[in-house]
């Protein structure tokens, strides 16, 4: 497994952690106003990844525009992925009257849902990048 694709596994990986365990925090925050913390947490740490891996794609690695964006919007799609398999999982080990369909729906929709985003941000992170601190052409 190439250098890239295990950073994509891993940091997928990392998305869904974060996500289960800053879930469960916010559940037992006890109130409206803590359990919101806990989620902006979230995505606050999630966006350090996300910022991490398009820096080290692009120094690191010295991915391409697209070769990047494509890199990090994998790994967020896959722990997307994750999170509506976990979500899928809870639901039938709960036996919840929501329609089957809609957990299945959501092993598609999650990970395009936050995948597209991140390619596009991924892609213009990259292309500021390159503007703002040229490198050597090549890479990926």
């Amino acid at each position: 497994m190439t250098s890239a694709r295990l950073n994509t596994v891993l940091l997928g990986a990392v998305y869904f952690i974060v996500g289960v365990v800053f879930g469960e925090l916010a559940k037992w925050a006890g109130t409206e106003q803590g359990q919101h913390r806990w989620r902006l947490t979230a995505w606050v740490v999630s966006a350090f990844v996300f910022a991490a891996h398009i820096a080290h794609e692009h120094f690191r690695l010295r991915s391409r525009a697209t070769v990047l964006a494509l890199h990090v919007a994998q790994a967020v799609a896959l722990g997307a992925f994750l999170l509506a398999a976990a979500a899928t999982l809870h639901a039938m080990r709960l036996s919840s009257h929501a329609p089957y369909w809609l957990y299945l729906l959501a092993l598609v929709l999650w990970p395009l849902m936050t995948g597209v985003p991140a390619f596009v941000a991924g892609f213009v992170g990259a292309k500021v990048l390159a503007l703002v601190s040229p490198r050597e052409s090549g890479g990926h």
